[in-house]
């Protein structure tokens, strides 16, 4: 793993801390899996609609077939490793963690069964090669156990669960949480305006 270095922010040690969610968030997950899918479906990728929810049942799959297709997109083909990026993550994270933000990643990645060592190796493989700086590492299940000033995170239950704890959640937008209030964001460009926004408010930035 290659954090980035420790930086104190107005004399606080963990300084203005971002917590941020990698797939669905950094890490096109969905897009990615979605060609993965087609393979695993024999259909083509066009067939499989963008508008999905969290169980992938708009692409056929019934009860358990979300966890097959899961463990063998990670094992067998390298999912957290080779995922594409979404656009613009990198280099607001990079600006903002120039600009003294603390990038803690938070992720519940540890999903299967005695492949943590690899779910670990692939995650820190990737957040190297698209040059996502971070200080802190997280694999938890529940994020509210992960202290952060402020959040992004696409999961409909995780904002709702942050939320019900005080704490600030912006949403990244997209199929599975259109349905939750503000403050959201589309863009990697409107996540870095609203974190810079808080920073500023909390005295950080």
């Amino acid at each position: 793993m290659s954090p980035e270095q420790p930086t104190t922010v107005h004399g606080v040690d963990d300084g203005f801390v971002f917590g941020v969610d990698l797939d669905g968030v950094c890490a096109d997950f969905f897009g990615s899996i979605k060609e993965l899918a087609a393979e695993w479906l024999g259909k083509a990728p066009a067939e499989l609609t963008d508008e999905v929810s969290f169980d992938l049942r708009e692409w056929g799959f019934g009860e358990g077939d979300y966890e097959r297709l899961h463990r063998w997109a990670v094992t067998q083909r390298g999912l957290f490793r080779d995922a594409k990026p979404i656009p613009g993550a990198g280099p607001s994270l990079r600006r903002l963690s120039a600009k003294g933000i603390r990038i803690r990643i938070i992720t519940h990645r540890l999903y299967i069964p005695y492949f943590h060592a690899e779910a670990i190796y692939q995650t820190a493989s990737w957040l190297d090669k698209h040059g996502i700086p971070y200080w802190d590492l997280c694999f938890m299940r529940d994020k509210r156990a992960v202290g952060a000033d402020i959040y992004v995170e696409d999961s409909p239950a995780n904002v709702r669960a942050l939320r019900a704890s005080g704490a600030n959640v912006i949403v990244f937008s997209n199929s599975t949480n259109r349905d939750l209030a503000g403050p959201r964001a589309e863009t990697w460009e409107k996540v870095e305006e609203l974190v810079l926004a808080a920073a500023k408010v909390a005295g950080a930035a």
